[in-house]
């Protein structure tokens, strides 16, 4: 282990902790104790675990209640909690697994069995990290490819923006607003596979750079495709090209096949390249944009609803 991985013990029996304990850091954890449910709750806030082994039968609060703290807080919902317990029985592992538990183990507890079931939670923990890391730095690219381009600014963020103030006038929940977001900052992060003089390319472009340009949905895609914080604005980033009438790319998806964020992401995305400045085009008026959307919604392409609730929030 190239540092100590960090294992909680929530156990009100100081006898089975200092087993615990004893067990865990023969094997190079480093391990943290709590007697009962707040006190697991404050360990954790000041300093996540890798994996967390928590007793059901708690004084006060109990494991279940617990757990499901743990696994509804974004914070600390992909940290590992192996569920420890007496009542090894259907109804009591069902419960556990119900509310997020990722493992189950009855007592008297099988230290071998113990130690591989912990040491593989650890190594799921420190790979999902890596990936949470890796989206991080993903965002940071999107921000430096928006920068790239000198004329369009701050369009990712733009794009986001937009799409939000539509999706709450349409009364999409919080998670959609997240995603939107997400999507915005990031649906064109595939560009960063296409060259500069295509990107910036001030005149038509040929059919072969049309069809790199048309690639960037995928790549951005599959660049997102293992960050599980990022799973939500994934769908956003491939199919943000799509049209209502099957005609977009990269899939031609039709109709119902297109979800409503991905449908609010794509008219706040093109709105916003029609009224800013680009190399091949200058900006166009507010009242233009709504015109050329209004039509080619009739055409088919947009959902008019999506493009008449931007029409208020322009208005």
């Amino acid at each position: 282990m190239l540092d100590n991985p960090v294992i909680l013990c929530v156990e009100d029996n100081a006898l089975v902790r200092r087993s615990l304990k004893d067990a865990l850091e023969s094997m190079g954890y480093t391990v943290n104790e709590a007697a009962d449910g707040e006190e697991a709750l404050a360990s954790v806030a000041r300093e996540k675990p890798d994996t967390i082994l928590l007793d059901i039968g708690l004084p006060g609060r109990d494991g279940y209640s617990i757990c499901k703290e743990l696994k509804s807080d974004p914070r600390t919902r992909l940290i590992p909690v192996v569920v420890v317990t007496g009542m090894d029985n259907r109804e009591t592992r069902l419960r556990a697994l119900s509310i997020g538990a990722n493992e189950f183990l009855g007592k008297p507890l099988d230290m071998i069995e113990l130690k591989v079931r912990v040491k593989a939670l650890v190594s799921l923990k420190r790979y999902t990290d890596e990936l949470e890391h890796a989206s991080v730095v993903l965002k940071a690219i999107a921000k430096v490819l928006n920068a790239r381009d000198q004329q369009t600014g701050d369009h990712c963020e733009r794009v986001g923006d937009i799409a939000t103030r539509i999706a709450v006038a349409l009364g999409v929940d919080d998670d959609g607003l997240k995603n939107l977001r997400l999507g915005g900052l990031l649906h064109d992060l595939g560009k960063i596979a296409i060259p500069d003089n295509i990107l910036g390319k001030p005149g038509k472009l040929t059919a072969e750079e049309y069809e790199a340009i048309k690639a960037h949905p995928v790549v951005g895609a599959d660049l997102v495709a293992p960050m599980l914080s990022l799973q939500g604005a994934r769908d956003l980033i491939l199919h943000h090209h799509e049209r209502l009438d099957g005609s977009g790319y990269p899939h031609g998806l039709k109709g119902d096949e297109i979800s409503l964020l991905v449908r609010i992401l794509s008219v706040s995305d093109i709105y916003d390249v029609l009224s800013t400045a680009r190399p091949y085009k200058e900006a166009l008026p507010k009242d233009v944009c709504l015109s050329i959307l209004r039509e080619e919604a009739q055409r088919g392409w947009w959902d008019e609803r999506v493009v008449e609730t931007l029409a208020e929030l322009v208005r």
